[in-house]
């Protein structure tokens, strides 16, 4: 299209969109009276002849608009412009429907007016349209003469070529299963577990001997003043928690003697290092040794040895851990002092509860008394108002009869109404099932004419459009083919570059491996010595108890006393 004629479908288009709905109605009404039987799909011609004749007629003149229309069918452009220049239709109902979304008098003045002038001129198009449609109709009914014709058979095209095979797909090389050796647990910990098990067993003997003992002699011990004396479950022993102390360390002692005589078949034991923790456990051995070297350099420039400051810190560091752990005792005897207070304070609520409870039955009982005697009294007003709706209900039947009567002649007009509704609504029915029937004979028409389908394909063009790198299929395979190459020798080379890398880091592991032994075997002689040294400077005096401890554990056992007491006497 040129410029000018580019502008022009532009402007109609955008203007199609614009007034979209007060085109609509007169399409619409287009299609309910005189265009019943135009197809839909025809829909947009209607409504762009409909905007050029309404906004553009000015603009392009009466001859310009008169060859679009005679460039079109002559028979529905002459209907459509006799229904739309309709004096009758442009000052009726055209007019009051588009006043619905503009103003009247702007309706009137710019859209109606205008057409109205335009009236007289655009009668004579019609005039002429419907002359050329009776010349066509005449010269069809003299002219025409049946003639037989030979039938247009389709001729079959050329098959196709059909495209080489394509290349095989490379096979994959079988991977190789997955050992059952991950899915089963080591040998190892099935060694720990059954050490452990004869461990336990030996501790269960040995505290079964130290309890068959204190059965037989059970204050054979110095540090309880009283012998032969015989508690019962609920009686409190006072000087039970020190001979369960004296008891649980000796068990404990015999029980670590115990695990003292296997320790080395565990320590034997082969542990399965992988690569990361054998790396650490390296950095960590040469963090040591180099952290050693540095504590000698600075011993040979004159720097002090801090084994003293050391020593004297391990022993205020014990004195701390004892103060912590006598204030956690006397933390936790006091949580204990205070249940027995909370349970002694909750037995003295539960008694005053009692008490008012007996308080609150004795009210609720004269309430009830009084309820009573009330509902009696609204029974007797209940059953006098009974007696006197009675004796309204007798005047009642006959405004009833009235009623029936009324809403008789009511039911009787409705049935008139809703047959005469039923009648139209049928009507309606109909009418709609006859242009549903006719769409679709139209429809069936329509797919009835045969498609081609059929394409031919040379794999040696390129596609032509118009577009940079353009190549046809056969070039595309060709260029796949050496990428391929291309990339099977990359992967060959970097999977040669892989293998150097892992000799080179198994080579690695290796060394840190054997630096690893000798690290360990030094520091197993260093923690044998120092274990001995240990035994050596262990003394075995028990440390004296705290006099805060002492305190309230008798406070504890007073107020037992005591609550066992107030519950005996509730």
């Amino acid at each position: 299209l040129n410029v000018t004629e580019e502008k022009f479908v532009l402007e109609t288009l955008a203007g199609c969109i614009e007034y979209k709905s007060i085109l609509d109605v007169v399409v619409n009404a287009f299609y309910v009276r005189d265009g019943r039987y135009c197809p839909n799909s025809e829909r947009n011609l209607y409504i762009v002849i409909c905007y050029v004749a309404t906004f553009q007629l000015e603009e392009i003149g009466l001859q310009h608009f008169s060859r679009i229309v005679k460039s079109l069918d002559t028979s529905k452009m002459q209907q459509f412009l006799r229904f739309f220049f309709n004096d009758l239709h442009l000052n009726t109902w055209i007019k009051d429907e588009w006043s619905h979304f503009y103003d009247s008098v702007y309706v009137k003045e710019n859209w109606i007016d205008p057409l109205l002038r335009w009236q007289p001129k655009v009668q004579q198009l019609i005039e002429k349209l419907t002359d050329k449609l009776s010349n066509r109709t005449t010269t069809v009914k003299t002219s025409r003469v049946t003639q037989p014709k030979e039938f247009n058979l389709t001729v079959p095209k050329p098959r196709a070529i059909p495209p080489p095979s394509p290349a095989p797909l490379p096979v994959l090389p079988k991977r190789q299963p997955v050992p059952p050796s991950i899915y089963k647990p080591p040998k190892e910990r099935k060694q720990l577990e059954e050490i452990k098990t004869k461990n336990i067993q030996k501790a269960k003997v040995s505290i079964r001997s130290l309890t068959c003992v204190c059965k037989g002699d059970p204050f054979s011990l110095n540090t309880l003043p009283v012998q032969g004396t015989i508690f019962t479950d609920r009686e409190i022993d006072p000087f039970l928690p020190q001979y369960l102390e004296v008891v649980w360390e000796s068990v404990l002692t015999q029980y670590f003697e115990v695990l003292k005589q296997p320790q080395d078949l565990i320590d034997n034991i082969p542990i399965k290092l992988n690569t990361a923790a054998i790396l650490r456990e390296g950095a960590l051995y040469q963090r040591k040794l180099e952290e050693e070297l540095k504590r000698i350099e600075n011993l040979q420039q004159g720097a002090g040895d801090p084994s003293e400051f050391l020593e004297w810190q391990k022993q205020m560091r014990g004195k701390d851990l004892e103060e912590q752990l006598a204030e956690i005792e006397c933390r936790r005897l006091q949580g204990k002092l205070s249940y027995e207070e909370a349970v002694l304070a909750h037995q003295n609520v539960i008694q005053e509860n009692k008490k008012k409870a007996d308080l609150l039955r004795e009210e609720k009982a004269e309430l009830m008394h009084l309820y009573a005697e009330k509902r009696l009294q609204e029974q007797k007003e209940i059953k006098e108002l009974v007696e006197q709706v009675m004796e309204g209900h007798k005047n009642v039947k006959q405004v009833k009869a009235k009623i029936q009567e009324y809403k008789q002649q009511i039911v009787q007009q409705v049935c008139e109404e809703s047959e005469e509704l039923l009648r139209q609504a049928l009507e309606e029915k109909e009418d709609k099932d006859r242009k549903r029937y006719e769409l679709i004979q139209q429809i069936r028409a329509i797919e009835s004419t045969p498609s081609i389908r059929q394409k031919f394909v040379d794999l040696t063009e390129t596609g032509g459009h118009g577009l940079f790198g353009e190549m046809s299929i056969v070039e595309l395979r060709e260029r796949l083919a050496l990428l391929k190459e291309a990339q099977k020798a990359a992967e060959e080379e970097k999977r040669d570059q892989i293998i150097h890398e892992k000799q080179a880091k198994e080579q690695l592991i290796l060394d840190k491996l054997d630096q690893i032994s000798q690290f360990r075997a030094e520091l197993g002689r260093a923690a044998a010595l120092k274990k001995e040294e240990k035994k050596k400077s262990q003394s075995g005096e028990r440390p004296m108890k705290d006099d805060r401890i002492l305190n309230l554990q008798k406070k504890i056992v007073e107020k037992t006393m005591e609550r066992k007491k107030q519950a005996g006497l509730l």
